[in-house]
Formats: C-alpha cells, structure tokens, sequence
C-alpha cells in the first residue's frame, strides 16, 4: 500500500463547480491510485479566495517571505474562505465519483500550530499532524480532502500555509510521494528566467537557493515544505502546474514538466 499527499492551490483552483474539468480530472487521477492500492489525502489552499473576500471587505493583503500577515480579524476571513473552498472542493469531488470527506486542520486537531508572530502574526509554524486523523478515513474507504487551518495549543485558529501543512502531513505519514501542484512548472535557479528550470534538486541545493534568495515569494513556502517532508520520512517531492488536464497522473508519470526534490 502507498500513501501520497497531494496538494492543490493558486489558479488551478479558479472553478470550484462541480464540472469544473481541473477537478473532475482530479477525482478521476485519484480514483485510480485508490483502485491500484494508493491512499491519497488531497490538501488545498485557497490564495485567490481569500483574497476576493478580504478585498470584499476592504481589507488589504499583506506577505512577508510568502506568508500572509493574518491579523485577528485577517484570520477570520481567511477560516471563512477556506472552509467554503473545501466544501466545494469536496461536493465537486464526490459529483464525479470520488468518495471524499471534507475536513479543517481544527477537526480532530489534524494540525497543531504555533502563530509565528511579528510579523506574521497568526500565521503558522509548521504544524504538528495527528496522524490518525488521516489512517482512519482511509481505513474506511474516503479520501481526506483537508484545508490549512490549524489550531494553537489554546485551541485558537492559525493560518497555515498549504504547502506548509502538506509538508509536514506528507512527512509525518512517511508518505512515498509529496505532489505540490501550484501555478508553474518547475523551480527555477532565477526566479525571473524561465530558461532556468530545474528537473531534479537535492535537499541542500534547495537549502542554498532559498539563502540565497532566488526560491522567493510563494516558492519559498514550497520549497521548505519540500524540505520538511523529506526530514519527517516522505521519500520524494514533485512539483508541477496544477492548471493543466490530468495534472497529478501526469505529473506521477513524468510526462510534463516537473521539478523532483530529492535528499
């Protein structure tokens, strides 16, 4: 049996209907690895969301290293729309056939976290997982399909980034495979130069581009749960467009572009 933690955010997540090609195609992707005898949680952001609702409200976004700065207020909005995203995320899913629960990194306390602080505020560290949350929906059939919230040890919401969470998920399950299906291909030496892609990095070359600033932004993120994953016990990561038809078999399969990050 083999575990996988998917995750999916950016502008993969554009449609959340229910006929939305990216996620009937994904729900059939993960039905076959169900069929084949992979267990698969799928773990989702939700960036475009959020940020529609908080410029509803008048609140402007603020990122610091990749991260959201999430005031108290910031990070009740931010719980709002992830949770309506995991709920369509999810209806959409079961509509073409998968048999998926939805869940909070609160439920269960999937995910523990430490707010980060200035200036993050409650933004999250890398969140401790309850494991057993997970193994025991897949040992009756359903495919987790988790958001990033997480929860203090007070109990109070933290806003944890995706990649993060999925990171550390993918580590803590000793998972075979992270797949991080984001807005672009492939990592890239400079930021700025799509000629600079790369196919296969290690752990420390990642750790060099992150110093030297050239995995900035949203990468970033990517990048350090990339290395989280590999601490906790995952054995490989794979990065790749989330946008495009049949992403994670694809992506699995090494038929488009992808960036593998290996110890």
């Amino acid at each position: 049996m083999k575990r996988l933690v998917v995750k999916i955010g950016g502008h993969a997540l554009d449609s959340l209907r229910p006929d939305s090609p990216i996620l009937c195609d994904l729900a059939m992707d993960i039905t076959h690895l169900a069929d084949a005898g992979t267990e698969v949680v799928l773990v989702h952001g939700g960036g475009p969301q959020i940020e529609d609702l908080l410029s509803a409200v008048g609140i402007e976004s603020s990122f610091h290293e990749g991260l959201r700065i999430t005031d108290r207020v910031t990070m009740d909005y931010v719980a709002m729309a992830l949770g309506h995203v995991n709920l369509l995320i999810t209806a959409a899913l079961n509509a073409a056939g998968l048999c998926a629960v939805g869940l909070s990194g609160a439920d269960g306390t999937l995910f523990c976290s430490r707010p980060l602080g200035d200036p993050w505020l409650r933004a999250g560290d890398t969140p401790g997982v309850r494991t057993e949350v997970v193994t025991s929906l897949w040992a009756n059939g359903f495919c987790p399909v988790v958001n990033s919230l997480a929860v203090d040890s007070s109990g109070g919401l933290v806003n944890c980034n995706a990649d993060t969470a999925a990171g550390a998920l993918a580590g803590a399950l000793g998972a075979d495979a992270l797949v991080l299906l984001s807005d672009i291909d492939q990592l890239r030496a400079d930021a700025d130069d799509p000629t600079s892609a790369i196919a296969r990095v290690s752990a420390d070359e990642v750790r060099a581009l992150i110093s030297s600033g050239a995995a900035r932004d949203g990468m970033r993120p990517k990048m350090i749960a990339a290395l989280d994953a590999l601490s906790g016990g995952a054995a490989r990561i794979i990065m790749a467009s989330g946008t495009r038809p049949h992403s994670l078999r694809d992506a699995l399969n090494s038929s488009v572009a992808t960036t593998e990050v290996v110890r």
